[in-house]
């Protein structure tokens, strides 16, 4: 726990905490290796290795354990592609109602390639990652993710600390070893974990 509240800040480490009030150093940081992770993958997304390795666990498990066929709809996102991905958003609601969706570049997690959203696949009741939590591929990631080091990053109820809505569709990479500490003490989000101040604003 130490060795990780040491690496809180650094970019290359996969405890990295970014949020709206900590941004990655330098802002255009890339992260390196980045590979496909071997799952359903349309897009052709890529991750950190570690991080993409534990996916295709994951998502394995899932498989196996009958909670369905999970994809990935996105994953890692360079400074540039999270300057149009923000602007989109703007555009599509507000300045302020963009805020609670999408992180400004430079303060996105999926920049550290650690993080990806999911959709389930094959599933008539959700095609979709926005209504992935209501079906049986999110219950089960919510339940399980820890297991494979990856923690439901924005949970429902907790924007004024991270900044974001409810997404069930984020997960993010931290090892195994911290997710299981995470899931153990019962946190809800990586500020709380970590001792840090809540991040709702840049």
């Amino acid at each position: 726990m130490a060795q990780a509240c040491a690496q809180i800040g650094t970019g290359d480490s996969i405890y990295v905490v970014v949020n709206k009030k900590r941004p990655l150093s330098p802002k255009t940081y890339v992260p390196k290796p980045l590979v496909t992770p071997a799952v359903k993958n349309p897009g052709g997304q890529v991750m950190r290795k570690d991080a993409a390795s534990a996916m295709a666990a994951m998502i394995t498990a899932a498989a196996k354990e009958g909670a369905g066929t999970i994809g990935i709809s996105s994953a890692y996102r360079s400074y540039s592609t999270q300057v149009a991905v923000f602007q989109n958003g703007v555009a599509k609601t507000s300045p302020t109602e963009a805020l609670k969706w999408y992180a400004k570049p430079g303060h996105s997690e999926h920049q550290t390639g650690l993080a990806a959203d999911l959709i389930p696949i094959g599933n008539p009741a959700c095609g979709r990652h926005q209504c992935i939590g209501e079906v049986s591929q999110g219950k089960w990631l919510a339940k399980n993710s820890w297991r494979f080091g990856f923690i439901l990053r924005y949970e429902k109820g907790k924007t004024p600390i991270t900044g974001y809505n409810y997404e069930p569709w984020h997960f993010r990479y931290i090892g195994k070893d911290l997710a299981a500490l995470y899931h153990q003490g019962g946190f809800h989000t990586l500020e709380q974990f970590f001792g840090l101040r809540a991040a709702a604003t840049y």
